[in-house]
Parts: structure tokens; C-alpha cells; sequence
């Protein structure tokens, strides 16, 4: 007996939809996020509190597992991602800026941004210039007229390596405030931004250089002051008594996006998965919490319009590298 022809086209469509649904993609077991750095820093930030809410929101079928792989302003990674995890479509890789900052500048010899698969951005972490609670320095621009005195005077301490992304952040506010001779000053780069802030509430280095949420844990204990957040306006909540650059009149933007790439030659489901999972997370009520909670400002691209924004970021550090002295 013949089905009747409406009957009959809901029976195949639900045997194509089960086909369809046989062959997408789906992770299986454990997922790894590796970030670049040790602990303590804005990039083990990240994968710990994405794969948390990848683990809440059931977006994994198991556990989010973190491995940190310090070196080379996030080249170890970048290069073992390339090198010995094409396929590889249970890896997640944190990145930001800082990423972009060190492929602008050729840091990561023979490689560049087409060898991963960019999957999306989940806020921006913006950038601050901070001292030791007991700093002589009471605000930014007593800072920076000490380095226009003697640009050797400060020592700052960042996460990230010599031309870095915490250390472009400190030349870009010299720049503004009139500061000369700009290589001079003295920046010191340590594995992460946990480690740098280590350093300057001990006393053995005059300032900090990073993100608001490496910062928040001195900020909270006392030990740590900042002196400005390199944003367009004040950040909402907790932050709001920080004050920005630009209102001490010295108009130095640092936003520091936090995301992620995969290996290459993943299947376009496997990154169709990851892209909609990375839109599940940036909407989730979990997520916001993240965002308020820990200073990250509304900042979310997926797909082709991240690829596309990375190489644009890439052209322009480039640009900015090259007139502040750090790359020929």
C-alpha cells in the first residue's frame, strides 16, 4: 500500500534529516583548550572559564581539560598547533591580541594566521597600566613624565614577550603623552601576567603592564593599583572608580580580545560545530556572568567576519610596530 504523497514527504524528509544528523559533527570524549601560558595569566583565563560553561551548557560531552604551553609569546603553541595537531578538531587554542601582535611582527617564523582555523571572539579584555599600592606614582601622567625625564627611569613587567602586546600597550600611551625616544624604555617579560604583577608588588619592578582580569586578584587584595584602563570609557561594575587615559588626558586605547583558533584541515562541520558553539557561549546567561564578573566588554565575532577582522588586526599592528620603532 502506497502512502499518501503528504505522508510520504514527511517520511523522507525525516529520513534525510537522520542521514544529515548521522554525519554532523559532534565532540566525543575530552576536549582540550590549550593556553599558551602558564597559569595565572589572560589566556589560561580563558580556556578555564570557556571550558567551564562549554561543560555547563553541554556543549561537551565530558570534561574541557586545560593545558598550558608556555613559550615565545604564545609560539609554542602556535607552532605545535600547526605542526602536530592538523585534524585535530577536539582542540580549542586560547588567543587575542596578543596572538595577532606577534604574527604582525614575524614572531612566529615561517608561519602565519591562514595556518588555523580562527573560530571566534568572546569579549574584549581591556588594558591597564598599574603599580605597586605603595607607588610613588599616583596617576598617569606622573608615570609618564618620569619616562619623559629618563625613559630608563620606569621598568615595566608584562605577560608578554619584548614587542609583545602588554608591552606595545605602554609605548602606545608614551607615544601620546609625548614620550621620546621610545625603545628605551625598560620592559621586562615574564611568562604571564600573574607572575609580572609578582614582580612589581614585591618592589623589583616599577609597573605592571596587562589586562583588567589578569589584574583583578591584586586589585581585590590591595597590593595592586591602577593608575589607568585603556578604554574608550570607564568599564561598568567594580571598575567603575578606574579611571581611563584618555580622561588624564593621554588618549591610549588598549582592547585586548579574547577567542580562539583550531588546527587546519578540520571537516566544515567539525568548524561549523565550534563556530556555533562559540555563538551558544557569547549568548548564554553563564557567559555574561563571566563578562561582568571579570571586566570583559561586549566583543563577539564568528566565522568569516573573524578571519577577516584577524588579518585586518595583523596589517594594522604591523603598521603601528613599524612607526613606533619595534619592526623595520
Amino acid at each position: 500500500m502506497s502512502l499518501p504523497m503528504p505522508v510520504k514527504l514527511i517520511a523522507i524528509a525525516t529520513l534525510a534529516l537522520g542521514a544529515s544528523s548521522a554525519l554532523a559533527f559532534e565532540p566525543k570524549g575530552k576536549v582540550e583548550c590549550l593556553a599558551p601560558a602558564d597559569p595565572g595569566g589572560g589566556w589560561d583565563f580563558t580556556c578555564r572559564s570557556v571550558g567551564n560553561v562549554l561543560e555547563t551548557l553541554d556543549l561537551v560531552p565530558a570534561s574541557v581539560q586545560t593545558i598550558n604551553m608556555a613559550g615565545a609569546g604564545g609560539g609554542v603553541a602556535f607552532a605545535h598547533t600547526v605542526s602536530k595537531r592538523a585534524g585535530d578538531d577536539q582542540l580549542l587554542v586560547a588567543a587575542s591580541t596578543a596572538t595577532t601582535t606577534r604574527l604582525a611582527q614575524g614572531q612566529f617564523p615561517g608561519m602565519d594566521a591562514s595556518m588555523v582555523n580562527w573560530v571566534g571572539a568572546l569579549g574584549a579584555d581591556y588594558g591597564v597600566i598599574a603599580v605597586a599600592n605603595d607607588s610613588e606614582y599616583q596617576d598617569l601622567p606622573a608615570l609618564m613624565e618620569a619616562l619623559k625625564t629618563d625613559p630608563r627611569s620606569v621598568k615595566f613587567a608584562g605577560g608578554s614577550a619584548k614587542g609583545g602586546w602588554d608591552h606595545l600597550k605602554v609605548l602606545i600611551a608614551a607615544q601620546e603623552a609625548g614620550v621620546e625616544n621610545l625603545p628605551r624604555i625598560a620592559y621586562l617579560s615574564y611568562n604571564n601576567g600573574g607572575e609580572a604583577m609578582t614582580q612589581v608588588v614585591g618592589g623589583h619592578v616599577d609597573a605592571f603592564t596587562g589586562d583588567i582580569t589578569e589584574a583583578q586578584g591584586f586589585m581585590d587584595s590591595g597590593d595592586l593599583r591602577v593608575l589607568a584602563v585603556l578604554s574608550e570609557e570607564r568599564l561598568p561594575g567594580e571598575f567603575s572608580e578606574i579611571p581611563t587615559a584618555r580622561e588624564q588626558g593621554i588618549d591610549a586605547l588598549g582592547p585586548n580580545w579574547r577567542g580562539f583558533y583550531m588546527p587546519a584541515d578540520i571537516s566544515d562541520e567539525a568548524r561549523e560545530y565550534w563556530v556555533g558553539a562559540m555563538d551558544t557561549i557569547y549568548e548564554s546567561d553563564e557567559w555574561k556572568e563571566v563578562m561582568s564578573s571579570n571586566g570583559l566588554m561586549p566583543f563577539h565575532m564568528t566565522a568569516g567576519e573573524f578571519q577577516d577582522f584577524v588579518t585586518q588586526q595583523i596589517v594594522d599592528i604591523e603598521t603601528l610596530s613599524k612607526d613606533i620603532g619595534l619592526v623595520q
